[in-house]
Order: structure tokens, then sequence, then C-alpha cells
């Protein structure tokens, strides 16, 4: 699951990403579709394989957040396809209104590749996890979730943290299992400005 290719994080033109995911969702407002982003156009980090998340907000509350974990086409393709999701697939809202495109801000966050965890137990996991900095995977079977670095800025405590993320992949707070899996991962965040 891990990823075979990093970008240097020194590269990222953050002013980029985010217009282009803007684009992205003004596109798909007209087409019901990603900004098409043809690979041979891109050059630098843009060009290079990466995974993102794309988070819109209004007035300070999660209007939509959809992402890859996995670096499977180039990062600026790879942008405009999670901001169209986040504005028109996250299933938890209704499909982004063009009365709402000026009051979104959006947020994209380019992840590191994913490093599996060894852990013997819940306890040795907690031990292990980085508060504020640790994005967080669990795998079991075909149940998957994750959360990124930002959510420990309202799940500050590492054990909440774990049961709410145990909670969004269908599990109790105090559910734990041998086939359990864990991969950890850090983002480069940009944000448009308030």
């Amino acid at each position: 699951m891990a990823l075979m290719h990093s970008i240097d994080r020194q590269d990222l033109p953050g002013t980029e990403l985010l217009r282009m995911a803007r684009r992205s969702i003004e596109y798909g407002l007209e087409h019901g579709m990603p900004l098409p982003v043809r690979a041979e156009t891109l050059s630098g980090a843009l060009a290079e394989p990466a995974a993102t998340f794309t988070t819109l907000k209004i007035a300070g509350q999660l209007r939509g957040c959809c992402g890859m974990l996995e670096a499977v086409r180039p990062l600026g393709q790879d942008v405009a396809y999670t901001a169209f999701q986040a504005a028109f697939r996250d299933t938890r809202f209704e499909p982004l209104r063009r009365d709402e495109l000026a009051r979104i801000r959006l947020e994209v966050s380019v992840l590191s590749p994913l490093e599996r965890m060894i852990v013997k137990d819940e306890t040795d996991l907690l031990q292990q996890l980085v508060p504020g900095e640790d994005g967080l995977v669990i795998v079991e079977g075909a149940s998957r979730a994750t959360f990124l670095p930002k959510v420990w800025e309202s799940l500050p405590d590492p054990r909440q943290f774990l049961a709410a993320l145990k909670n969004k992949c269908g599990m109790r707070d105090d559910y734990w299992s041998g086939e359990l899996q864990f991969f950890r991962y850090h983002t480069t965040s940009y944000a448009e400005p308030a």
C-alpha cells in the first residue's frame, strides 16, 4: 500500500494547486466532470505522481472532502480530480451549488508516501502516533478509513482520535483484531485565505 514515488515538498506550487482545484470545481459546475488536465502539459512537481485531498469549507464548516491515499496520476491531474470529487461526490453532502462557489474556501493537502506501522496492540499504536503530525489509515479486509493530520485540531487526544477513526471505518471504539493494519502519512497543505 505504500506509495512508490514521492516528490520534493520544496517544489510544490501551492498557489497553482489551489487555482487548479478551483478551476476544476468551476468546470464541474458547467460540465459535470473534473477539469481535463493533459499530463503532457504539466511540468515540475505538477507532473510527478502524487496523492491529494481537497477540502471545501463554507464559513469554517466542512462542505466536502475527498482524496486519494495513493499516487495514481500526476499531481496536477490528481488535484483536479479530488477537487471535483469533494465538491460534487462527497456522499455526506449535496453537490455544490453555483451560488455557493464564491463562499467556499479550499485547502489542498499533498500526502507523503504511506508508512506501514508495526504495532503489538492498541497501547503500542497510541504510543507511536504523533498528534498534530500523523495522518492515519486503518484497514481491515475491505474496510478502510483515514483521518488527515488536520483532524487532530478537533480530536487532540490520541484515544479519541483512534476511536473516531474506528467509528468512521464501521468499528466499535474498543474493537481490536490481529487483522487490523495501520499506515501513517504526513501532508503538506495549502489553503486559500479566509
